[in-house]
């Protein structure tokens, strides 16, 4: 029998290595005039259904129980890099108060609002053309909202060095992780050599299994982060030389942007333009792009197997977030309420997340089809559970 206590306290979840820069002497460098944080945060987190909603999304929650969500986390660490005038967020109508409520520092006029999701290549541009108006010489870096780093003083020093080659060198610059296993779930990225910073050779979306093991076994290969840094020349000389279309339209919005007619002129872009990612759409095809490894502790948190992966344990490889009682039980996932007891017996790898509205217990094996059940669930319940 495993008793597990209530994880509430930030140092009994997932351990993140915080960083006192208050001695760093690059400090000046840090809080460069030119240097701006791109979050993107407008994913509704399906895969950490029944916890993630589309009303609260997984950036918004504290999944890892360090008191502190996601995008808060995300936030501060690249505080140590940009000053908070220098944020934008990309998110849409729906999160525009959420954002503000897990990140006061921030204006109004910082959220930028898609009014529908056209992946990664649109967003990207959006931010592109305002900080274009605005600071011509920017240095963008763009990073998800819902990611896990846990040495941050080692990941900023990489964001850091990042910036200082794309400045110096025209580059676009992405970061790549040493895989630690055949991960089917990232996509990989292939390098030239072995030096921290690379050229890029290619670019491969989720491969399966027996090519991640390939993959890892070459040596050659890299996890893609999705973490981008550029100058706002750069991209949008890429943005132009590659996805033309795309760059035509926001440019005839541009004049509008930081104006009364911005959202009628956005929505109009975005009702135009093809759904997309940066990385299919310019990455792959530019021959300036070049990967920064990292070795930081990284993992984009995108299901319920990440979290079980980075969860402290028991003897019996059960990881619970919340006060359980475990008899028989081993390699399962817990979930509760916060002042709610499991009380489990017999189960061997199991999901078991229980919400005010919905309890669901699901092998780990089968994680991959929990977007069946929400679509499922939909069609049968319509949308008050999701």
């Amino acid at each position: 029998m495993t008793i597990f206590r209530d994880t509430t306290a930030p140092q009994n979840g997932v351990y993140i290595a915080d960083c006192d820069f208050s001695n760093d002497n690059n400090n000046t460098f840090n809080m460069s005039k030119n240097i701006y944080c791109i979050i993107m945060a407008g994913g509704a987190g399906t895969r950490f259904w029944p916890l993630s909603r589309q009303s609260m999304p997984k950036q918004f929650l504290d999944i890892l129980g360090t008191g502190r969500s996601f995008i808060r986390h995300t936030y501060e660490r690249f505080a140590r890099l940009v000053p908070p005038e220098h944020f934008l967020v990309m998110t849409n109508n729906a999160y525009k108060d959420l954002v503000l409520e897990h990140l006061p520092e921030l204006r109004p006029d910082q959220v930028m609002c898609e009014p529908i999701g056209r992946n990664t290549a649109p967003c990207i541009a959006y931010a592109a053309e305002r900080l274009a108006k605005e600071d011509p010489e920017a240095m963008m870096i763009v990073t998800p909202s819902d990611h896990l780093i846990l040495d941050e003083a080692g990941f900023i020093d990489v964001a850091r060095e990042c910036v200082e080659y794309a400045s110096a060198n025209d580059a676009l610059m992405t970061i790549g992780l040493r895989p630690t296993r055949p991960e089917t779930g990232y996509g990989y990225i292939q390098v030239n050599s072995r030096e921290a910073i690379s050229k890029v050779k290619t670019f491969t979306e989720k491969p399966n299994l027996e090519m991640a093991q390939t993959f890892l076994a070459s040596g050659e290969f890299l996890w893609n982060s999705g973490i981008f840094v550029w100058s706002v020349e750069q991209i949008r000389k890429a943005l132009q030389q590659f996805l033309p279309e795309l760059s035509a339209l926001f440019a005839q919005a541009a004049e509008h942007i930081g104006t009364e007619g911005e959202t009628a002129a956005i929505e109009r872009v975005f009702s135009e333009c093809r759904s997309i990612s940066i990385d299919y759409g310019v990455m792959e095809k530019a021959e300036n792009v070049y990967v920064h490894t990292g070795d930081f502790g990284w993992s984009d948190m995108g299901t319920w197997g990440s979290l079980y992966q980075y969860y402290p344990k028991d003897d019996e490889a059960n990881a619970c977030s919340s006060e359980a009682v475990m008899f028989d039980a081993t390699g399962c996932l817990v979930s509760m309420p916060k002042d709610k007891l499991a009380v489990i017996n017999g189960l061997k790898d199991y999901i078991v997340v229980d919400t005010p509205d919905v309890l669901m217990i699901c092998p780990r094996s089968n994680e991959p089809i929990i977007k069946t059940f929400i679509n499922e669930i939909r069609f049968r319940k319509g949308d008050k559970h999701i």
